[in-house]
């Protein structure tokens, strides 16, 4: 998960409205700078990072909404649906891995794309996996009857294609909003007049 971006240019004389906007705007230019990773369905790792980023400015619109313009509100809405989209996203990601693991590891050589390393946007390697879960999952003496292994391979198909759906709403959703210049409406929102701090 990709660290939170710092704050910088907060006013401790300052009403709270004004801090807030100034983390808002932080907020906002963190989940934007993951937005390149929309139209790239297997960027497993910053399709999550948009997810957080996301929750990040939701929390803070939400943390701050006594002191925000009620124009931040519909933008709240929009935000939860993107966290609960790319949510969902990310549990088939991680279900997919699991189920590639368990069904690559009876077949000799792993699935490397089960449990490759990803790169964060510094460039450093990570494993998608935790290492304990991989070896719990590669134990010898938990191999799968053959039965048990097509149940596996047909709840593999399935949760593919729900990730392939579930991928293709959330990117409608976040085109249609970018149509309407979502981004430009939540600084237009965080522009008006400041509510009494």
């Amino acid at each position: 998960m990709a660290k939170a971006k710092p704050i910088t240019g907060l006013d401790v004389q300052a009403p709270t409205g004004k801090n807030a906007r100034v983390i808002a705007r932080t907020r906002l230019d963190e989940m934007y700078n993951w937005s390149d990773s929309v139209d790239s369905p297997y960027s497993v790792r910053e399709l999550h990072n948009l997810r957080i980023a996301a929750k990040r400015l939701r929390y803070t619109l939400e943390i701050f909404e006594d002191f925000l313009p009620q124009d931040c509100k519909p933008v709240v809405k929009e935000l939860e649906q993107i966290q609960e989209e790319l949510g969902q996203l990310h549990d088939s990601d991680v279900l997919i891995a699991l189920l590639r693991l368990c069904l690559g590891s009876q077949e000799g050589p792993l699935d490397q794309q089960a449990v490759s390393s990803t790169k964060n946007k510094q460039g450093k390697a990570q494993p998608f996996l935790r290492p304990e879960l991989v070896a719990e999952l590669l134990d010898p003496s938990a191999v799968p009857t053959a039965e048990q292994r097509y149940g596996l391979e047909q709840l593999l198909r399935k949760q593919q294609q729900i990730r392939e759906e579930q991928y293709h709403a959330f990117r409608k959703h976040w085109y249609r909003l970018q149509e309407q210049d979502f981004r430009r409406s939540i600084l237009a929102a965080l522009d008006k007049e400041a509510v009494a701090a």
